[in-house]
């Protein structure tokens, strides 16, 4: 853990520093492209061996999709309560979606000039679904269920197989029950790939979302053009601001909800205005964590990712934490919305001491697909947008031509496009 304060001389160097989260690592670009170009030429046969490979599971070529038999009998692998908490996440997380929902438009904002815009939903998407050391069965449903929301057709997911080469059930139920069209047992780079290029057996998506690794996220990099992405998002992240009202208990459990997620990368920073809480978060921290299971994940977060600040106020710990730009921002203090009210960049903003974190990861209804390493200035989290093909729709009558064409020869002129000028000019007399 690292402690800083405010008043030390080395401060803004030392807090710099935590900036400094999204490390390029050439290895692992190397190793995702050699991935990427295995799967392109060498379709099925290649993903059966990289199956093989990375998660010990035997697959025939070209037979990767889970049969419908095994997904109707996830249901019964699963206890009541768990179908249950399924099904309210997935109520709310939909209710959440409609809320957002694009509808066409048009205006006529000068005569004979009609303009608006169309959604239309994307035809076929990917979900990717991380399995690793936990089957995060909440990102099928913080990703799917807005694409069935948007209306999209064709939901496939990808989640890495178990080494008998099946697929966990709470995923495949979580699935059903967000309206996945197809579920493919792959994962890592080779997953990316195989939804991105196509396989004989594997029609290419349009767009890829959801969660991963360094190395799923850098295979996402790299086939950004060929599909779409929804956004670049590394190892879960953190932060708290709180003040002198806090309980160092919350506040430690919501720092360790992240640091356990498995990656060793993960960051953790506390923020407050009351220094004397630093030594009890921390005391907090190192007893809390070692009653948990997944001790091992922690305790590298704790040694390598956790950063204990005190602030000289409430205005500084939000510029701070703009700086930071997190993924997780939880406001723990007196008036948590005026605080919020300086905030600019997070991917999602947790008010209030009964507000912790993991009710984004699981129920709470906003996408838990969010913006890390800082890229919150300039990203936001997975929205029902994100589905949806924005087309501007353009109509003028013969005297709106008329009167504007003048101002499209101008701008020919300017950019030496005769072309554009005549396209405009034969229909008002101007060009021959």
């Amino acid at each position: 853990m690292e402690i800083l304060s405010h008043n030390q001389p080395d401060f803004a160097a030392r807090f710099t520093a935590l900036l400094d989260r999204q490390r390029h690592d050439p290895a692992v670009e190397q190793a995702a492209a050699a991935v990427l170009e295995q799967v392109r030429t060498g379709g099925d046969a290649a993903v059966a061996a990289l199956a093989r490979k990375f998660d010990g599971a035997e697959l025939v070529p070209g037979h990767f999709t889970v049969a419908a038999a095994e997904i109707a009998a996830a249901a019964a692998k699963l206890s009541p309560a768990q179908r249950r908490a399924i099904a309210a996440a997935h109520r709310q997380i939909a209710d959440f979606a409609r809320r957002q929902k694009r509808r066409d438009w048009d205006c006529r904002p000068r005569p004979g000039v009609r303009l608006g815009e169309k959604f239309v939903p994307l035809s076929r998407v990917g979900v990717y679904v991380p399995g690793g050391t936990a089957p995060l069965v909440s990102t099928v449903l913080h990703t799917a269920t807005l694409a069935k929301v948007a209306g999209v057709k064709e939901i496939v997911l990808v989640t890495p197989p178990r080494t008998a080469g099946s697929v966990h059930p709470a995923v495949l139920y979580a699935a059903k029950v967000a309206g996945v069209t197809e579920v493919l047992k792959l994962g890592g780079v080779y997953a990316v790939g195989a939804l991105a290029y196509g396989t004989a057996s594997i029609r290419p998506v349009e767009k890829i979302v959801g969660p991963g690794n360094a190395y799923v996220t850098e295979a996402k990099r790299q086939v950004y053009g060929r599909v779409a992405l929804d956004l670049v998002a590394g190892p879960s992240e953190i932060l708290v601001i709180a003040d002198d009202t806090a309980d160092p208990r919350f506040i430690a459990a919501d720092l360790l909800s992240q640091a356990e997620h498995g990656s060793g990368r993960e960051q953790a920073v506390f923020i407050t205005t009351c220094p004397e809480q630093i030594p009890a978060v921390r005391a907090e921290l190192e007893r809390q964590a070692a009653a948990l299971p997944r001790l091992e994940c922690v305790r590298a977060v704790l040694d390598r990712g956790v950063a204990l600040i005190a602030a000289a106020d409430l205005a500084q710990a939000a510029d701070l934490a703009n700086r930071i730009a997190p993924e997780h921002l939880e406001i723990m203090t007196r008036h948590p919305r005026r605080v919020a009210a300086r905030i600019e960049a997070a991917g999602a903003i947790f008010l209030g001491p009964w507000t912790p974190e993991p009710l984004g990861d699981f129920v709470a209804g906003p996408s838990h697909v969010l913006p890390t390493a800082g890229a919150g200035r300039f990203f936001s989290g997975l929205t029902l947008e994100h589905f949806y093909r924005r087309m501007s729709m353009l109509e003028y009558t013969e005297a709106a031509l008329r009167r504007e064409e003048p101002w499209v020869a101008e701008f020919a002129a300017m950019e030496g496009l005769a072309a554009h000028g005549r396209s405009a000019g034969i229909r008002t007399g101007r060009s021959g």
